[in-house]
């Protein structure tokens, strides 16, 4: 049964929302049981482990505070790839070379698993094997690629040089990973969702979770009207919410910038998956949509409230100009991601909370192959007491090298944010200073304000100190939203929580 289209956490509307509508939600929730485990947050991390667990017969329910795939799953480029943002030679010197062999295997089974869901549940997503090619252009960036290379070949993962890549600019040299895998997410999490249901999982949208009490090793959920009982309780949110905890500290919120184009010529699309080594890199893939090619090209990105998001998208779109010859850019968004501090992901009990309540983070720009990951890390946990990675990605792990640097260094940047930023007002005299359909964080009338002016004219005025660790967000003015550019919460025109770790709304001002 299909309801109304799914909604996302910002005004532009990505590719994957294109003709989708939502999946009935299925059973009721039954406040009277006390669940085995409550899974916060319906995007693929959530819902593949409501399944997983599901599927050995463990009751459980998942709570969204919007609909499944409303944040980053229903804005990834959904590459799915047996490498990964941080490299194997980058874990190699991080950890050692056992960790990046880890670290590889886990991602191989991540990859086979989403294949095995998609297989047993018959799940209708795109899904289609391609060759990856990761191309370099200068001598530093060969250099790089023969790292990648060499670090690859002792993880145990399949690459090998080529000559061939499906793109126009020129390039020093190139690999070829075989069999890395695209899909469509918003199909591929409605195929989980409508499987997890026919099991019995209840779905739960528009329920954020306020906070969560815990007595006797049962956890209690609150939320606007209900409270949910469970024995377990997993935060698949991107970034654990509620107040400032040590891992805002260890992973830091980044834009991810996304467009889909069509060519001019229908030969030119690339058969496979397309990344140069540039710093942010570049990423180019096909997806056909009722029987429409899309050149869907990524790039640019940068940390969250800090860089424009309109001139990002600008210079994406001239890039992929230099690459593809692009007829029309059809739709364009971005989306959040967190790169953690010692580059590997953070699965496992939440640090600082209660036994029993587990999160899963930093998953840098591979959301679809590490959230799935951490669906498997978690229900091992769950199930078994154990799993393979667990100390591989432990959220309390200490590296005295790995990550110092990284932390100290974000940890200076929210200082700097948090006082700098109270210097930084611009003063206006008139609210008609602001163009219409616009925001600004201004001093007007002796008042510090974060304010929008609608198209027609009207205005919200809203408190500009963020209600998780109170920095001051700022405009962003091509999702319409209110970013933070400390720890990523990001609010709406009118004040209210799109993406945590905030749980409040911005305050009103008159």
């Amino acid at each position: 049964m299909e309801t109304n289209q799914n909604t996302r956490d910002g005004r532009n509307q990505s590719l994957w929302q294109k003709n989708m509508s939502k999946t009935d939600a299925g059973n009721a929730f039954d406040p009277a049981i006390t669940y085995d485990v409550l899974i916060v947050g319906a995007g693929i991390t959530g819902l593949t482990t409501a399944l997983l667990l599901r599927k050995k017969g463990l009751k459980c329910i998942v709570a969204d505070a919007h609909n499944p795939g409303y944040g980053t799953t229903g804005g990834t480029s959904a590459h799915i790839n047996t490498f990964a943002d941080t490299t194997f030679a980058e874990v190699e010197k991080a950890f050692d070379e056992d960790a990046a062999k880890q670290f590889a295997k886990s991602i191989a089974e991540s990859v086979q698993l989403i294949q095995e869901l998609i297989g047993t549940h018959g799940i209708d997503c795109d899904f289609e094997w391609k060759n990856g090619y990761l191309y370099a252009q200068t001598d530093q960036e060969t250099r790089q690629l023969d790292d990648i290379f060499a670090s690859s070949l002792r993880a145990g993962v399949e690459v090998r040089v080529t000559d061939q890549v499906p793109i126009t600019v020129e390039y020093q040299k190139a690999l070829i990973f075989d069999r890395q895998a695209q899909f469509h997410p918003l199909k591929y999490i409605s195929g989980l969702q409508a499987a997890f249901a026919g099991l019995g999982g209840v779905v739960l949208e528009n329920t954020p979770i306020h906070e969560i009490q815990t007595d006797n090793g049962i956890h209690t959920a609150i939320s606007a009207g209900k409270q949910i009982q469970a024995s377990k309780v997993v935060y698949a949110t991107h970034i654990p919410p509620g107040g400032v905890n040590v891992l805002h500290f260890r992973n830091a919120p980044y834009r991810s910038y996304v467009i889909a184009v069509t060519l001019t010529n229908d030969n030119a699309y690339p058969d496979g998956l397309v990344y140069d080594m540039q710093e942010p890199y570049h990423y180019f893939r096909t997806h056909m949509i009722d029987g429409q090619k899309y050149l869907v090209a990524g790039g640019h990105d940068h940390k969250t409230g800090h860089g424009s998001p309109e001139q990002a998208f600008e210079d994406l779109i001239s890039f992929t100009k230099k690459c593809y010859p692009v007829k029309e850019v059809y739709t364009q968004w971005s989306a959040q991601y967190y790169i953690p501090a010692d580059g590997l992901p953070y699965i496992g009990q939440l640090p600082g909370a209660s036994d029993g309540i587990y999160t899963a983070t930093g998953f840098n720009g591979n959301g679809m192959m590490l959230g799935t990951a951490a669906a498997s890390v978690i229900s091992d946990l769950i199930l078994n007491g154990r799993s393979e990675y667990e100390a591989l990605y432990d959220p309390s792990r200490i590296k005295p090298i790995a990550g110092f640097t990284e932390v100290v260094k974000e940890g200076a940047d929210v200082v700097a944010r948090f006082i700098g930023d109270r210097l930084d007002f611009g003063k206006i005299d008139e609210l008609s200073e602001i163009p219409a359909g616009s925001g600004a964080v201004v001093d007007y009338d002796g008042q510090k304000l974060a304010i929008y002016k609608d198209p027609r004219g009207n205005i919200q005025a809203l408190d500009p100190v963020c209600t998780h660790a109170k920095c001051i967000v700022h405009w962003n003015n091509s999702e319409k939203s209110w970013d933070c550019p400390c720890h990523g919460s990001r609010f709406g025109t009118d004040g209210t929580v799109l993406t945590g770790p905030a749980r409040e709304n911005l305050a009103h001002r008159e």
